[in-house]
């Protein structure tokens, strides 16, 4: 345990604080990534998410982290930097320890205080080291492009690794740090699968650091159904969904009804609307739940709007199951276990307006013209690239609108017959 320990844990628990993202013993992988992202946007500095997990513990490594790490933690911690963060939590030391103190004992913690600087210095120049550094990022090629149009597709990424030499070189290709590809040095394809349309950010990670990234871009050909078994999904294209509303045959639900796990299905529109911001923006809907028996219960729903840069996803159930839902405005998840969202138990027996309106990064809910839920968030959405309704079990659609605030552009509009 180095010296300063007690003081690096009180800056962490500092930055737990502020994120809110509750205890860091549950933190995930991609929780680090994102980490160590909002910390190069706010500080300019990049700590790779294996520097950030030896920090916290979640890798057994016993040395002190090196001074620039110190100087950027507190930085986003809301310091100066680390000397600014010792000082403001300095514990004096009672007045008659220097009475005591032995004549020799200054020139023992200069000693000491010199081995430490040593110590911290030997960490700086070697406790880092990855394959990544003293890597020319301009050189490193990474693109991609979909073998075919609609799904399931696959999805060929081209490589140019020139000067990267490590073990742990992979492509995450979306926000499931689970759905990776591992690399070898100098490989110069890899293909990935993708069963779901979206609009994806894949990165290029060494050694947990991300060094190129881009935008993949998977549309559905009109409305596109899914019944959401893991791992694989079934399709059921626009031409298989009842017309009148967006809904599931009967066979499909009979399918649905003799299933004796939970499982969601979903509808999905994803393609280039006319350019509206996911920051700003009118959705009008109208939804019902059409299977609601056994495991499916609590009639849950989502609706989720899809962004080039994030996601929006406001989730409904009964009212005894408001426990289990939530809503995720980007950067800001609200959870229905630490907070009252008791405005989103709905009865979705019977068919359902709803109103969502996002002005200025602000999210309010409307049931007919009760207001249901308001929100606000910081991380843009982008341009809105997609809606998927999600229901526990099944649910249909009998219509949908998007446009901008003023309503002029109107994006989508289907009332499906």
């Amino acid at each position: 345990m180095f010296p300063e320990y007690k003081l690096v844990q009180q800056c962490l628990r500092r930055i737990e604080d502020n994120l809110g993202w509750g205890t860091s013993s549950e933190w995930h992988n991609d929780m680090f990534v994102e980490l160590s992202e909002q910390i190069q946007k706010r500080t300019q500095v990049l700590l790779s998410p294996t520097t950030l997990k030896r920090v916290w513990g979640r890798v057994n490594y016993q040395s002190a982290p090196s001074i620039t790490t110190l100087n950027t933690l507190a930085q986003f911690a809301g310091y100066q930097n680390w000397r600014d963060f010792k000082n403001s939590h300095a514990v004096k030391k009672p007045s008659w320890l220097s009475q005591k103190l032995s004549p020799n004992l200054g020139i023992i913690m200069l000693g000491a205080s010199a081995m430490t600087l040593v110590f911290i210095s030997l960490y700086s120049l070697t406790g880092s080291k990855n394959g990544a550094d003293a890597v020319d990022i301009s050189k490193i090629g990474f693109s991609s492009r979909p073998i075919t149009s609609g799904l399931p597709n696959s999805v060929v990424f081209d490589l140019d690794l020139d000067g990267i030499r490590s073990d742990s070189i992979h492509i995450q290709q979306y926000w499931d740090p689970t759905k990776t590809i591992g690399l070898k040095s100098g490989q110069k394809q890899a293909t990935g699968q993708y069963y779901f349309p979206g609009y994806f950010r894949a990165k290029l990670l060494v050694d947990g650091t991300v060094l190129k990234q881009h935008d993949l871009f998977i549309k559905t050909e009109g409305w596109l159904g899914t019944l959401d078994y893991s791992p694989i999904p079934k399709y059921v294209p626009e031409d298989r969904i009842r017309k009148g509303t967006l809904s599931f045959s009967q066979s499909i639900l009979e399918e649905i009804a003799s299933s004796e796990q939970p499982f969601f299905s979903t509808y999905h529109m994803v393609d280039d609307f006319a350019t509206v911001s996911g920051d700003n923006f009118v959705l009008t809907t109208s939804i019902r739940n059409t299977y609601r028996e056994k495991w499916a219960v609590c009639q849950k729903a989502a609706i989720v709007i899809l962004g080039t840069k994030s996601a929006m996803i406001v989730e409904f159930s009964i009212p005894g199951c408001v426990s289990e839902v939530g809503v995720m405005m980007s950067d800001v998840y609200i959870s229905g276990k630490e907070h009252d969202l008791s405005g989103l138990g709905v009865d979705l027996s019977d068919t359902q307006n709803f109103k969502i309106e996002v002005r200025n990064k602000q999210l309010r809910v409307f049931l007919e013209n009760e207001q249901l839920f308001i929100g606000e968030y910081h991380e843009s959405l982008g341009t809105i690239v997609g809606i998927r309704y999600r229901f526990l079990g099944a649910g249909e659609v009998s219509y949908t609108k998007l446009t901008d605030l003023s309503g002029h552009t109107v994006a989508l509009e289907d009332d499906f017959k």
